[in-house]
This record gives C-alpha cells, sequence and structure tokens, in this order.
C-alpha cells in the first residue's frame, strides 16, 4: 500500500515540476515579446485608472503565443487582446464601453475588447461567476482558458523585472490564469469544454481556422 502511495505522491510532484517549468516557459516567451510587454503595461495603467483589481489579458494573447513559438513560426500579430474583468457592483456594458475606450486612446491601433465576466453568465445562460478564473473554466476550449496579469510588486526594488526593462524604476510581477493548466496548450491539443455544448466548440473550430493556421494541432472533441 505504501508503494501504491508513495507512486501517486511522485507522479503528483511530477506533474507539478511539470507545470511549472511550463510556466516559466511561457513567462520567458511573454516578456521577450515587446508588443505583448506594452499591451500588459497599458492595462495595468488601465487597470489602475478603472478599479479593476481582478484582471487579464487572455484567449489568444497567450493561446497563439504558444502555438506560433511550437510550430516554430513568426508571432502571429495581435488581431485581438482580450481584457476581462470581474466587477459586480457594476456589470453595465457602458461600463466596458468606457474602459475599452480609454484604451483605445492610449493605443488606437491596438484591438482591444474588455468584457466584464460578472455579466457574462447571463449571454451564457450559466450560474453566476465568482472571479474571473470561474468564469473562464466555462470558455468553450480548455486552450482558451489562459491569461496573463502584470502587478507592480515593490517600487522601492531596482531588481531586474519579470519584462526585463533594467532601467524601471519598479518592480513587476506577471501572473498566469489558468484553470486548466498549461499541459494541453504545450500538447498542441485543441479540447472542447465539457461544460459548455459541443455545437459552440465545432462553430469555433469551423470558424476560426485554427486547425488550418496550426497543422500540428489534435482536435479532441470530448474530454
Amino acid at each position: 500500500m505504501s508503494h501504491v502511495l508513495n507512486g501517486a505522491m511522485n507522479n503528483v510532484m511530477d506533474e507539478a515540476m511539470c507545470e511549472a517549468e511550463l510556466k516559466h516557459r511561457l513567462l520567458e516567451w511573454i516578456v521577450q515579446d515587446c508588443e505583448r510587454v506594452r499591451a500588459l503595461e497599458l492595462a495595468l495603467q488601465c487597470a489602475k485608472v478603472h478599479s479593476m483589481p481582478q484582471w487579464c489579458l487572455a484567449a489568444g494573447f497567450v493561446r497563439n503565443l504558444v502555438w506560433d513559438r511550437l510550430h516554430g513560426f513568426e508571432l502571429s500579430p495581435l488581431n485581438d487582446i482580450d481584457l476581462i474583468y470581474f466587477c459586480p457592483l457594476d456589470i453595465s456594458p457602458e461600463r466596458d464601453l468606457a474602459i475599452e475606450t480609454y484604451l483605445n486612446q492610449l493605443a488606437p491601433e491596438l484591438p482591444w475588447s474588455v468584457k466584464n465576466q460578472a455579466r457574462m453568465h447571463v449571454r451564457n445562460q450559466d450560474t453566476a461567476y465568482t472571479s474571473c478564473v470561474d468564469a473562464m473554466a466555462y470558455w468553450p476550449e480548455l486552450e482558451t482558458a489562459i491569461g496573463v496579469s502584470y502587478q507592480v510588486v515593490d517600487t522601492e526594488s531596482d531588481t531586474q523585472t519579470c519584462v526585463g526593462m533594467k532601467n524601471h524604476p519598479a518592480s513587476y510581477d506577471i501572473e498566469l490564469v489558468a484553470p486548466f493548466g498549461l499541459n494541453s496548450l504545450f500538447a498542441l491539443k485543441l479540447s472542447a469544454n465539457p461544460k459548455r455544448g459541443l455545437s459552440v466548440f465545432d462553430h469555433r473550430v469551423a470558424t476560426k481556422g485554427w486547425l488550418t493556421r496550426y497543422p500540428l494541432l489534435e482536435c479532441y472533441r470530448t474530454s
């Protein structure tokens, strides 16, 4: 019995180490991409102005970066920057529009899209979400449900920042938001979320062109 328990414990530890290694690799890729770093900096500025303590840049912002890298492609242009946040106190679409307008004023050349996850359960006919992570756990593809946020952790520090800007006066911390982990994303899987109908998944796969753009992907319609 002890051998079984030890084996199970070792498997858990191996999986945790693998996940940590994937996280480290992903963060390295993010900080090497000046366009993504700039988008994160602007999103952080916006989060301060519009009081968004819980936010991240998600979906293709992270997913496409990994798929591009693993295919050996030049990085795809950021054709849609999904900023999601959670604010149950004001779920009006007007708040999203105000935030999107602010971002467009900061960087009109970037394709911003802003959605408060505290109201998206209505559109999706789900029970109310409790956080960004909870909302992402209902997204149609497991590999799309990955985001990244960016926080100031020590304004007095003169150490090198996560984004490698040695002359920057503050220290920053990039955090991943991944309710399903990173393994399937790095395994080049495209997996349907059992919490969402297959028709939604199939429609997105057919219209997004992922399997054509990324031929190494394997599609998993069932978990």
